[in-house]
Order: structure tokens, then sequence, then C-alpha cells
């Protein structure tokens, strides 16, 4: 089973924090209680979910890490994404990556590349890169979260402040026109604000199911961002917001084509 949009969602929450109320589920997503019911059930039909009263919580495979489980959800379309992504890198630039399912799928495009400097608080976004191609990669300390399979908190975040780099590429957890870029957790948004201020152009990596979407945490506004690598034409009004923010959008194809536009091209 394909997951729906709702669905992909749903499970990203849950897989983070293992738990949520079917109200909060509804409201971080701007719908409505019921359309999370009829989007759940298939979930916990097949085992994923476990349903309590008023809330659901995560009930897969307890063998792998929640941030394992993220790279198996629209894994073909995040591929196509990455490919994209990596495509508007040169050799020799230097790049920051938040920890993300999608970023870390455009970390192993990326490592064909030559002489990269990779700012990262991602482990396996590190490891992909490390000692491969001349490539130099910095990995931010700080509180380790299984979760995320990366390091958080003030000591990652004044790491990212030693450094400047061409591009931060960074996932999120939803995107909405009117809130902007949104993710799940203090500690994540806050790393990203820090990569966008010591970049000098902002990649956001999103595929479709994060469109339209709301989470607890406000990461930055859409005019601050340059490019949107996704997997399919935004539809309207979020389209209408990305062209009004002169934001570059690129459509990656599931193989190597992709479709480029905006008033604002890289």
């Amino acid at each position: 089973m394909v997951p729906t949009r709702w669905q992909a969602a749903i499970l990203e929450v849950l897989q983070r924090q293992g738990r949520a109320r079917i109200s909060e589920l509804a409201r971080n997503l701007a719908v409505s209680e019921e359309t999370i019911r009829r989007h759940v059930r298939p979930l916990v039909a097949r085992g994923l979910l476990g349903r309590e009263h008023g809330a659901v919580h995560w009930n897969g495979p307890g063998g792998e890490a929640p941030f394992d489980r993220r790279l198996r959800i629209r894994a073909a379309a995040k591929r196509a994404i990455a490919r994209a992504a990596a495509g508007l890198v040169a050799d020799g630039q230097t790049v920051m990556m938040d920890t993300g399912s999608t970023t870390a799928f455009v970390a192993e495009a990326l490592a064909g590349r030559e002489r990269l400097t990779l700012v990262t608080n991602g482990i396996e976004i590190a490891r992909s890169l490390v000692g491969r191609n001349g490539h130099r990669v910095y990995l931010a300390g700080g509180e380790l979260k299984a979760e995320l399979a990366a390091a958080v908190g003030p000591e990652a975040l004044a790491f990212i402040g030693q450094f400047r780099a061409d591009f931060a590429i960074l996932s999120i957890a939803a995107v909405d026109g009117e809130e902007g870029l949104m993710n799940y957790a203090l500690d994540e948004a806050r790393l990203a604000r820090a990569m966008m201020a010591r970049a000098e152009r902002v990649v956001l990596v999103a595929d479709q199911a994060k469109f339209g979407q709301r989470a607890a945490v406000h990461v930055a506004r859409l005019e601050e961002i340059h490019t949107l690598v996704t997997d399919a034409p935004p539809p309207e009004p979020f389209a209408g917001r990305l062209a009004e923010a002169g934001i570059t959008l690129v459509v990656a194809g599931d193989q190597a084509e992709t479709t480029v536009s905006s008033s604002t091209m890289v």
C-alpha cells in the first residue's frame, strides 16, 4: 500500500513522537478530525498504528530506528528530489544540510561530487560523504537524539554559526502558503534557521505530501527560501504563493529529468 499524503504526514508525526491525539493531528495538518480518522483506519488495520481513546500511537516494527523507518516512506519520490537537488551543487562548494530522510538521500546523491565541504548535524548524512572524493565533513556536536539520528541543542547551534555556506539544503515537516515552513520539533526548527542564516542560498527539499500541511513550530517564511525541489507540481493556491515569492520551483521526474520554473532562476 502506498500511503496517501495524509497518511504519510500522520506516519511521520507518529514516528517522531510516538503518540498523538486525533485532535492534535487534525489541528497540525489543518483538516477535520474525521479526515484523520478515515486515513488512520487503514494504518491501524495494517498494524502500523495502535488506537487509544481519542489518540493513536506508533506500532510499527520495533527493530528499526524511527529515522530508518522514515527513509522507507515515499522513498522513490525522495530519491528523485535528491538527484535534482544535487544537480544544483558544483564541485568544491560548501553545503549545509539538516537531518531528515530527504536530505539523507540528497547526501547520497552528492557523494559523487568532488571536494565538497559538508556541515551537518545528521549522522547518516555525514556518513554518506566522509572519506570520499576529497570531501571535508564537519559534524555538529550536542545532544544526540536517536529518533533524529542527529545532534541538537545549543552546542549544535554554536557549531553551525562558525561556517558560511553556498547552500543550505533543508528538509521540513510541513510547508504552507500562508504559514511557510514548519517543523514538529523546536530543536530542529532552530537548527534549520541557523543554517539559513549562514548560507547564500536556501534550498527546500520536500515531497508533495508536505504541501498544505501544518506543524507546531514555525521555521521560516516562504520568502526566505530561494528554491523548492519537489516531486510534483504544487496545487493552487500554494503554487501562486511560490510565484509571488519569486521562488525557483524544480519538479523532479522519476528518472533524471526535471522541470524548472520561476521568475527567479538559479
